[in-house]
């Protein structure tokens, strides 16, 4: 064991050796620091045109996974062309059934326009058409010929009739056969006056002349018809003709899409079979009718000319690039669009293709979509359905409520599209690793795993990242410069978060708030560039906004609530170190560690794992304990004792076993008698040989003891022993290098717990002999000696049993 030198507390970076005066002089960075391996996996991913290989981004908050991928999907994107426009258009065979077209980008909004514009003009060439005087003289010319048949027939039956003395009179319920006399019509009282012979003459003539007249019926009803045919075929021709350059000038600007110049095709049938709906409504009769009823008019026009309208479902710039979409709220209709209604007059909801709206999934076909994994899993089927459509390459629209409707409603099944999308989920390992043990699918679908690390070398280039980092952050932020020596302060805060000397953090969103505030004092002080007395200031508001529980700790300590020994020796008691984290401050306080020990049966007790006050990590190293017994003095004979270890004035949950080695200090010096250094707090995790091991927030432990420390006033024989292995994570605060520096305050080392015990205890711990036996006078001579001491009484205690 040895004591540290205050240069092996904290690295120092030089703002010298960084090889520029400001940021000002530095090129800032495109994304993130440091992410080698993770840069490596997206780059593959994102090149990797087989289906299954989406990519799942794992990582720590705050280490810039977002912003990484962000400049890798739009770098990315430049390289490739903007995907086709999406458009739905009405389908006039099977109107529930909307077509989905792909057309060139640019081209959808243009179509729809096209329409607009068709539907104008069809209307005003239409009107001209029907109002036209050819129009007028081709009608007369298909009716005159019919209506002359039917005036001949007329004639005809009128004559034949007139031959009986009967008068034949056609009206629009039929035809009525009346009696003459005289070339006068008879009324019936005056047919009735006639003598029998003559009504009977009439009433032969009238039977006579009903098979004649219902074969001049039947004659009518088909030249009629025959009218109106040839009627509705001028129409059609005279509607075709006055539409079908229209649309032959649109099917010659889409001749690229078969689907689009099929679908003219049948706009061109539809038009023509209801041209009547393109004629100018008659203002005049609509005057008269009343308010909604003029609505209702106006909505079922409105509603039917909208089949001929596009749906520009997506679209993209002609000379654009592949779309990049970021969905932060990934539900159900934001990821996979859905199915708009709206009320009509009288109640009721109706939809059109005209209503269907993209979700994330459609505006990102094409190119990149990036989810946040979390989300995607805790929304309602959006997991099942994000498969769905990565398996089968399409992405249907459809509403989710749908799918649980008591009694399904009549609705839209608009054609899929297809997709050529990549997806990148961005998530924590944990929700990684449990999606890929659950859902076989994540190994199908997601197969590439982009990993995130928390740290990076600090090296020339790790330094200069930060200042690349910093660079990108006054531009962006709009924040002043940083110069050298705040830039190097940033570095060792840094070093700090990473809990290492060697290596520096990536959770550059705490960085980017520091350096916001470090700018802020430098704006208040009227600095023109940030120093490294700014940085520091920001670090110390930073803990001053976080640290009020500490404080009343430190409050506690100093009025005597919490008892604690910072000088004196006492046996079985130690200063043991723990960490509370906060979330967004962590500090250390130092706790009273005791053990009591007497004759027993072998049992280590716990208090705080009987109490369930203690979690699995921190039982498992206490259980250590009992290993490092039995190597240590177990020997082949039973280790005879009942102890006692807990954690005094502690009543919140313990978790970790970086106390193990302070609990064993106390046991061993509760077992040999010797009393322990009460000015000397410990941490460490131990093993059973009794080897120690590297715990976390070091910094934090030797923080919060000196802080403790100093309330009773440094006395320069106060320290804290860590372990050997932790050494390199050392990033101590500047006032406990000063006082370091100063021999108020130190920071021992130690490989072993014997280097420790005998620190603490100034006893040698002593090396079991070639005897067996441990050297008298040291403390695992006294541990043992007490041991065999209750064995003894153990065994006389036993009861014995005879023949």
């Amino acid at each position: 064991m040895h004591e540290l030198d205050p240069d092996a507390l904290r690295r120092v970076c030089a703002p010298d050796a960084l090889g520029f005066a400001s940021t000002e002089e530095v090129e800032p960075v495109d994304g993130t620091v440091g992410q080698a391996r993770a840069n490596e996996a997206i780059a593959f991913g994102l090149d990797a045109q087989v289906a299954g290989y989406n990519i799942f981004a794992t990582g720590p908050v705050g280490v810039g996974k977002r912003t990484s991928l962000e400049a890798y999907l739009h770098e990315h994107a430049r390289t490739r062309p903007a995907p086709g426009d999406s458009v739905y258009l009405h389908n006039f065979r099977k109107p529930r059934h909307p077509i989905a077209v792909l057309l060139a980008s640019g081209e959808g909004h243009r179509l729809a326009a096209d329409m607009r514009r068709f539907l104008q003009d069809s209307r005003r060439e239409l009107t001209a058409a029907f109002e036209s005087d050819t129009y007028t003289r081709r009608q007369r010319e298909v009716t005159e010929p019919i209506e002359c048949e039917q005036q001949a027939a007329m004639a005809k039956l009128r004559e034949q009739a007139q031959a009986g003395s009967i008068a034949v009179e056609f009206t629009p319920t039929g035809v009525i056969t009346v009696p003459l006399r005289g070339g006068q019509p008879m009324t019936p009282a005056e047919f009735a006056q006639l003598p029998e012979p003559v009504r009977a003459r009439y009433q032969a003539t009238l039977e006579e002349l009903g098979p004649r007249t219902q074969a001049f019926l039947t004659e009518m009803r088909a030249l009629q018809r025959e009218a109106r045919e040839r009627l509705r075929a001028l129409e059609r021709e005279v509607a075709l003709f006055a539409v079908g350059h229209l649309i032959d000038e649109l099917k010659e600007r889409y001749t690229d899409s078969a689907k689009v110049a099929e679908w003219l095709d049948a706009v061109a049938e539809d038009v023509t079979e209801n041209r009547g709906q393109f004629q100018a409504p008659d203002r005049d009769g609509e005057a008269e009718l009343p308010s909604p009823l003029l609505q209702a008019i106006a909505a079922g026009a409105e509603q039917t000319l909208g089949r001929y309208e596009v749906n520009v479902f997506v679209a993209h710039e002609a000379d654009g690039r592949a779309p990049v979409v970021f969905e932060t709220n990934p539900t159900y209709p934001n990821l996979f669009g859905r199915i708009e209604h709206h009320g009509v007059l009288g109640g009721g909801f109706v939809t059109d293709h005209r209503m269907l709206r993209p979700g994330a999934v459609h505006r990102a076909n094409g190119g990149y979509l990036m989810l946040p994994a979390a989300e995607v899993l805790a929304q309602p089927l959006v997991w099942l359905k994000l498969k769905e459509v990565l398996r089968s390459g399409q992405v249907r629209l459809e509403n989710l409520a749908d799918q649980y409707a008591l009694f399904p409603t009549a609705t839209l099944t608009p054609e899929p599209i297809n997709l050529d999308l990549k997806v990148v989920l961005v998530g924590s390992q944990l929700l990684y690793g449990l999606a890929y043990m659950l859902d076989e699918d994540v190994r199908k679908l997601f197969r590439v795993k982009a990993e995130f690390d928390w740290r990076l070398p600090w090296d020339e280039d790790g330094a200069r990242g930060y200042a690349a980092f910093l660079s990108a952050q006054t531009r962006r932020a709009g924040l002043r410069h940083f110069d050298a020596g705040a830039v190097a302060r940033v570095v060792e805060h840094g070093a700090r978060l990473a809990e290492d000397r060697e290596w520096l953090s990536t959770r550059f969103v705490e960085i980017a708030g520091i350096a916001a505030e470090a700018s802020h004092w430098a704006l208040k002080g009227g600095s023109e560039l940030v120093g490294a007395e700014h940085v520091e200031r920001a670090i110390e508001q930073k803990v001053r906004r976080s640290d009020m529980i500490e404080q009343r700790l430190l409050e506690m300590v100093a009025e005597g609530t919490l008892l604690l020994d910072f000088d004196g020796r006492r046996v079985g008691q130690v200063n043991g170190l723990s960490v509370i984290d906060l979330g967004d401050y962590a500090f250390g306080r130092p706790v009273r560690i005791t053990a009591s020990a007497g004759p027993g049966r072998g049992a280590l007790v716990s208090i705080e794992r009987e109490t369930e006050l203690s979690g699995h990590v921190h039982d498992k190293g206490f259980l250590i304990l009992s290993g490092y017994l039995r190597e240590r003095y177990g020997g082949e004979r039973r280790i005879a004792l009942h102890a006692n270890l807990t954690f005094e004035q502690s009543y919140e949950q313990i978790e970790g076993d970086s106390a193990a080695s302070a609990e064993l200090y106390a046991l061993v010096s509760e077992l040999a008698e010797a009393p322990l250094r009460q000015d000397i707090a410990v941490t460490g995790s131990v093993n059973q040989h009794g080897e120690l091991q590297a715990i976390g927030g070091v910094n934090e432990k030797i923080e919060g003891f000196h802080r403790t420390c100093k309330l009773r006033k440094l006395t320069g024989r106060q320290g804290v022993i860590i372990p050997e292995s932790n050494v390199r994570h050392l990033m101590l605060s500047h006032e406990v290098v000063d006082s370091v520096r100063s021999g108020r305050f130190h920071v021992w080392s130690a490989r072993t717990v014997d280097e420790g015990i005998e620190h603490l205890t100034g006893i040698p711990a002593g090396e079991r002999g070639a005897d067996g036996s441990f050297p008298e006078g040291t403390l695992h001579a006294g541990v043992e000696e007490r041991l065999e001491r209750w064995a003894r009484l153990a065994e006389e205690e036993r009861p014995t049993y005879e023949d």
